[in-house]
């Protein structure tokens, strides 16, 4: 009996290698970027309604907003550990499609929210809720849907796999606001949230025929302690390279009001257009180029970007330094993510990434109110400065480590 069951594992095994060499990337790619891109459009269109239906439907000041907002975020981190377990012992599709149930549950919560808004506290308590599991969803939908791409074309294609997936979520969230707005001047504020519900139903749909990959059921797996030891070095720098996108997305705009310069929006459409179009362009460069080298000369133009925020003297030099921090903080993830996935074995890469990726989610976390510190004893200016010292940082944490090899 154990003859046959160690038989039955071998031949799971070589048909996950099997299936990881021969799936064509584009076949795997795009499904789970309709996918990812589906979800994230659901986070993106609650971040443009929660603030406003918070504020002037529930009647609750802008500290309860921070709360309702940041309730998703800290349920994410709270649950990377979770996810990546889900992922190894129970598969990637298991993770995802777990992930995409929740957005499910969520939009139906979001729904209830608006059935009694009448009643503020209860509103608020059921919204809470509705965040978190919205937080939950997204730990275990990004973590299948990573290691389920990876496993399909292969390691030597996990620099695309995670560019790609990141072109889907932040394409998601930029596109969610503005597509928020519309439904509700359109069809109102239930329908907004109904609309949770619809994409979850084509995040499920998009991935449906993707093959399913074998688990190894004989494998040890780490606790996820000792997984972030192997990460901790990508995912330190990781963290310290991510100030300078949360300091964009939460003060750029109050430091063109502060200096009295026009068109905030176009920094931010800058950082998002450039950020965009060099995954796009560039998405081949850390699996062709090697993760180390990406990473380092991105750290370099994102410093770069920061500085020029940090010591611009018009809007259009601040401008100029979203874009050159877009162009930068590109390809830091996948890049990283390269250095990650070569440092793990096969059966633990969903507990690897989810540990990786709560250095990202720890670090925006962190960023708004020590920005926000800087700021009130400094000027917003500082700000960009403590950015481009931390992303400094990052490149210091990856040079040491490379040359201690």
């Amino acid at each position: 009996m154990a003859g046959k069951d160690e038989a039955v594992i071998a031949i799971g095994n070589s048909a996950a290698i099997q299936q990881e060499r021969s799936t064509p990337l584009a076949k795997v790619l795009t499904p789970i970027v309709i996918s990812v891109f589906a979800a994230y459009l659901t986070i993106g269109i609650t971040l443009g309604i929660l603030p406003v239906f918070v504020k002037n439907n529930l009647r609750f000041d802008s500290l309860v907003v921070g709360l309702v907002i940041g309730a998703q975020s800290l349920a994410t981190l709270l649950t990377r550990a979770y996810a990546g377990k889900i992922t190894d012992t129970r598969g990637a599709n298991i993770s995802n499609r777990q992930g995409i149930l929740m957005v499910l549950i969520a939009g139906i919560l979001y729904m209830l929210v608006g059935a009694v808004s009448g009643f503020r506290l209860w509103a608020l308590g059921l919204l809470i809720i509705s965040r978190m599991v919205h937080g939950v969803s997204e730990s275990l939908l990004v973590t299948g849907a990573l290691t389920w791409g990876i496993g399909l074309v292969g390691q030597q294609n996990t620099g695309k796999v995670m560019t790609w997936n990141g072109i889907a979520m932040y394409a998601g969230i930029a596109i969610g606001a503005p597509f928020s707005v519309w439904l509700v001047n359109a069809f109102g504020v239930s329908l907004a949230f109904a609309s949770v519900i619809v994409l979850s139903l084509v995040s499920w749909l998009a991935t449906a025929q993707l093959p399913v990959l074998a688990v190894d059921p004989s494998h040890i797996r780490p606790p996820f302690y000792k997984v972030i030891g192997q990460v901790y070095d990508q995912g330190l720098a990781l963290a310290f390279s991510s100030m300078g996108f949360a300091c964009i997305a939460s003060f750029i705009a109050l430091l063109f009001a502060a200096e009295n310069w026009h068109n905030a929006s176009l920094g931010f459409f800058c950082f998002g257009a450039c950020y965009i179009l060099t995954r796009v362009f560039f998405a081949s460069f850390p699996d062709k180029y090697g993760g180390y080298k990406v990473a380092m000369v991105s750290f370099m133009i994102e410093i770069i970007g920061q500085l020029c925020i940090a010591f611009s003297s018009s809007g259009v030099a601040a401008i100029l330094g979203c874009a050159l921090t877009g162009i930068g903080f590109s390809l830091v993830f996948p890049s990283l993510g390269v250095l990650v996935i070569k440092k793990v074995p096969p059966q633990t890469r969903g507990t690897a990434l989810g540990a990786y990726a709560a250095f990202f989610d720890l670090s925006l976390g962190l960023a708004g109110p020590v920005a926000g510190i800087v700021a009130r004893y400094f000027s917003y200016h500082a700000i960009y400065l403590l950015a481009a010292t931390s992303c400094l940082l990052a490149f210091l944490i990856l040079l040491m480590k490379q040359n201690n090899k």
